[in-house]
C-alpha cells in the first residue's frame, strides 16, 4: 500500500490530467474510474483535495473548451470524425443534434455522465451556436458535478484501494479476463452486424469510372445527413434521394436508364441498404463503390450543392 501511494503523490497529478482531458477529446479512456482512485488517494493523504480537485476539472474545461472552439470553426466535420466509429456517421450525428438542441442547454450540465454524448456535447454547442460564456457557464457545472461525485464515492469507498491492493495479482487476472471478454463482446458485435448488413452486400457495384463512362446515368446522392456543411460537394449532375424518408415520401425514381447510388458511409452502409429497398421494388440500380471518396480520389467532376438544397444544423439563438 505505501508503494501505491508513493506512486500516487509522485505521479498522481500528471497522470489524472492526461486521462481526463484525454477523455474530454474523444479518446476511450477510463475518466471515471480514475476519478474514483483519485477520490481514494485524496481520502488516504496521498493527493491533496484542493489542488487533485482543481487539475480534474481544469483537465475537462480544457478539454471541453478545445471541442467547442473547433465545432465552432470546423462544424461537421468534426462531428463526422467523432461519429466515425458508427456504421453510418450521418445518422449519428443527425440524431445526436436533434437530441441536444430538444433537450436544451441544460443537457450539458448532465452529458458527461451519457456515454458518447459527453464527447459530441461541447462541439455540438459550438456548432449549433451556444454563446461562449453560457456554454462555460453550463459546462463548469456539468464537470463539477461529474467530477465531484466520482471523486466522492472514491473518497467515501476509500478502503477499497487498499484492497485492490492486498489482491493484486487476483485482481490482475480479473482485469485481464474482463479484457479478453469485453474483445470477444467486440468481435461479436462486429459479426452481427456484418451478418446483418449481407443481405444489403448483394446488390451490385460499379466503379466511380464505370459510372462516369455510362454516360446517360442517373446518380443520387443518398447521404442520410443532407447538408449541413456549407462547403458541400456533390457528385456532378447528381440528384438527392433522402433515406430517412424514403417510405414516408413517395420520391419519383428516374426509370429507363442506368441508376447508381452513393454516400459517405463506412463499406456503402446507406447506398447499399437504400438499393436493395429499390431493387426490392422492381428498381435495377447499382452502387458507386467507395462512394463520394473514391469519386473525388478518381478526379472526377464535383459540383457544389445547391443553396435551396442546403439542411443547417439548428442553431441556438444569441
Amino acid at each position: 500500500m505505501e508503494t501505491l501511494l508513493s506512486s500516487l503523490s509522485q505521479h498522481g497529478y500528471s497522470i489524472l490530467f492526461m486521462i481526463v482531458f484525454l477523455e474530454a477529446i474523444g479518446f476511450p479512456v477510463p475518466a471515471a474510474v480514475a476519478l474514483l482512485i483519485a477520490g481514494g488517494a485524496m481520502a488516504t493523504g496521498a493527493l491533496q483535495p484542493l489542488l487533485t480537485v482543481g487539475i480534474a476539472l481544469g483537465a475537462t474545461l480544457l478539454g471541453d473548451i478545445l471541442m467547442f472552439l473547433m465545432g465552432r470553426y470546423t462544424g461537421w466535420w468534426l462531428l463526422g470524425v467523432l461519429c466515425r466509429v458508427s456504421l453510418n456517421p450521418e445518422t449519428c450525428i443527425l440524431r445526436t443534434a436533434d437530441s441536444f438542441y430538444r433537450r436544451g442547454r441544460v443537457m450539458l450540465l448532465f452529458a458527461k455522465f451519457v456515454p458518447g454524448l459527453n464527447t459530441m456535447a461541447p462541439p455540438l454547442a459550438g456548432s449549433m451556436n451556444m454563446r461562449f460564456l453560457q456554454f462555460l457557464r453550463l459546462d463548469l457545472g456539468g464537470s463539477a458535478l461529474y467530477v465531484g461525485s466520482y471523486m466522492a464515492v472514491g473518497f467515501a469507498f476509500s478502503g477499497a484501494l487498499e484492497a485492490i491492493t492486498r489482491g493484486y495479482h487476483t485482481f490482475g487476472r480479473i482485469v485481464g479476463w474482463v479484457s479478453i471478454a469485453a474483445i470477444v463482446a467486440y468481435l461479436g458485435y462486429q459479426l452481427w452486424t456484418w451478418r446483418k448488413a449481407r443481405v444489403w452486400r448483394s446488390v451490385p457495384f460499379a466503379l466511380p469510372a464505370e459510372v462516369a463512362a455510362a454516360g446517360d446515368a442517373v446518380i443520387y446522392d443518398v447521404r442520410s445527413h443532407g447538408y449541413y456543411d456549407g462547403k458541400a460537394m456533390r457528385i456532378s449532375g447528381s440528384r438527392r434521394l433522402d433515406p430517412n424518408a424514403f417510405h414516408q415520401v413517395d420520391q419519383p425514381i428516374a426509370t429507363g436508364k442506368p441508376i447508381y447510388l452513393y454516400c459517405t458511409c463506412i463499406r456503402e452502409a446507406t447506398s447499399a441498404r437504400v438499393a436493395h429497398m429499390l431493387r426490392e421494388k422492381g428498381v435495377e440500380c447499382s452502387v458507386i463503390k467507395g462512394g463520394l471518396r473514391a469519386w473525388k480520389k478518381a478526379g472526377l467532376p464535383l459540383e457544389p450543392v445547391p443553396a435551396e438544397e442546403m439542411e443547417a444544423l439548428p442553431v441556438f439563438e444569441s
